[in-house]
């Protein structure tokens, strides 16, 4: 075993045992009793529930990684990679028709080995606390339609990289990286139409309050939208949802059914107006400034490595390629990607304090967003109380509850009982 392969079996370890204590202490920090702001949200059954799926979902990650993590090592260390080299030269092909073998069998692999667990959570987990409303056909066309989404679109985007980094030269990564975010933007603005559409219905809301209220909200705070969708979310779980989506004139508001059907005008509207405040503060602009600078530094590293033999006998491959050698670095940059993720869940949590002060400020109050938090923290059965580690590392959003104590805090800042500036209320 040689340096790498030392590297990267204590990152993958070590990650895993990370997880393992940070699971630990969230699931030590359940409290007893609901949050005294949550008294009037949730009573003491729904808040017993909340934590019994807290630990249910906890447990089953932690067995689900677990044996992820030593099903990757047995295949390591059986020769898995080595065998499944040796057949994809076998085939006699390119470079990138051999690369797209060896990636593709791997993902379908993985793919067919998770089923029984995306199944579990989805049939068992789901089921037994009331949200899932997934019908096995619509599990199995999902499972299909993804399949088939992954070998066109990052098949593409595969044969791409491969491409450029066997015959492009020294700037190899430079034009991956050009090339790719160019594909990843292309996506962005197609999938609200072409992709999204294939796993959801999009119905245009109907006309009413609050239709009219959306219009003239938008109207209000100059935000171009193409149009405002109900989401049947609901053919797939009880939990409600929202999202913005598309760039220019092609931005899009989702709202799931379960969200309309269950939420009052003010709630919804304050909701959206959460949304409409990751656009204004530019938070779609910071992420993905922050995941392409992220990606070209990715690269250029990686092209550092792929001529590294000792990386490729780590995992007993005698030949280097580049696709095995994308595999093993993906591998061997464990530690750093955990590593970036922990500034970036810390922007993301920052933007959505943010993004909901924009929203109080241009509803006039924050306590619709407030009602709506609770509501969807209850009917999630949301872990109210997690531990700062699981946080820290994790969470690309706040707690609920220091979102609605930074609210209330906007509330006193504008005075209490008074409009807050800014709603052009």
């Amino acid at each position: 075993m040689n340096a790498f392969a030392v590297i990267i079996l204590v990152a993958l370890v070590g990650k895993y045992l990370l997880g393992l204590v940070s699971d630990m202490l969230n699931m030590r920090a359940l409290s007893p009793a609901p949050p005294d702001e949550f008294a009037d949200a949730l009573d003491d059954e729904q808040y017993a529930r909340s934590q019994r799926y807290t630990v249910t979902r906890t447990r089953f990650g932690l067995v689900h990684g677990g044996f992820d993590l030593a099903l990757l090592l047995v295949f390591w260390f059986a020769g898995g990679f080595a065998w499944l080299d040796a057949l994809a030269r076998g085939l006699g092909q390119g470079p990138v028709v051999t690369g797209l073998f060896f990636l593709g069998a791997l993902m379908l692999i993985a793919t067919l080995l998770g089923l029984p667990w995306r199944a579990y959570s989805t049939f068992v987990i789901e089921a037994r606390y009331g949200f899932n409303r997934t019908t096995v056909r619509t599990f199995v066309a999902d499972t299909l339609k993804g399949l088939v989404l992954a070998v066109l679109v990052g098949g593409l985007c595969m044969a791409i990289i491969l491409a450029f980094f066997e015959w492009a030269g020294a700037l190899a990564w430079l034009w991956c990286w050009v090339a790719v975010t160019l594909f990843g933007i292309v996506v962005q603005f197609v999938a609200p139409t072409w992709i999204m559409p294939l796993f959801n219905k999009f119905t245009p809301l109907e006309s009413g309050d609050l239709h009219d209220a959306i219009m003239e909200y938008v109207r209000r705070n100059r935000f171009p939208l193409r149009g405002v969708f109900v989401v049947d979310g609901s053919r797939r779980s009880s939990k409600a949802n929202a999202f913005f989506t598309g760039f220019g004139k092609n931005k899009r508001i989702g709202l799931y059914d379960t969200l309309v059907d269950e939420y009052a005008v003010p709630e919804l509207m304050a909701v959206l107006a959460h949304e409409v405040g990751h656009y204004k503060r530019k938070h779609i602009l910071q992420g993905m400034a922050f995941s392409i600078v992220e990606m070209g530094v990715t690269f250029w590293i990686l092209s550092l490595f792929l001529e590294q033999e000792q990386l490729f006998a780590a995992f007993y491959v005698s030949e280097p390629s580049v696709y095995a050698g994308l595999l093993f670095f993906g591998l061997l940059f464990t530690p750093v990607r955990l590593a970036l993720s922990i500034p970036s869940n810390m922007l993301s949590r920052r933007n959505e304090f943010e993004a909901d002060r924009f929203a109080a400020e241009t509803t006039g109050s924050g306590e619709p967003l407030v009602a709506a938090l609770k509501k969807l923290s209850s009917d999630s059965l949301s872990n109210l109380t997690p531990h700062p580690l699981e946080v820290f590392l994790h969470h690309s959003h706040p707690p609920v509850l220091q979102r609605i104590l930074a609210l209330r805090q906007i509330a006193a800042e504008a005075g209490e009982g008074e409009k807050i500036p800014g709603s052009g209320a």
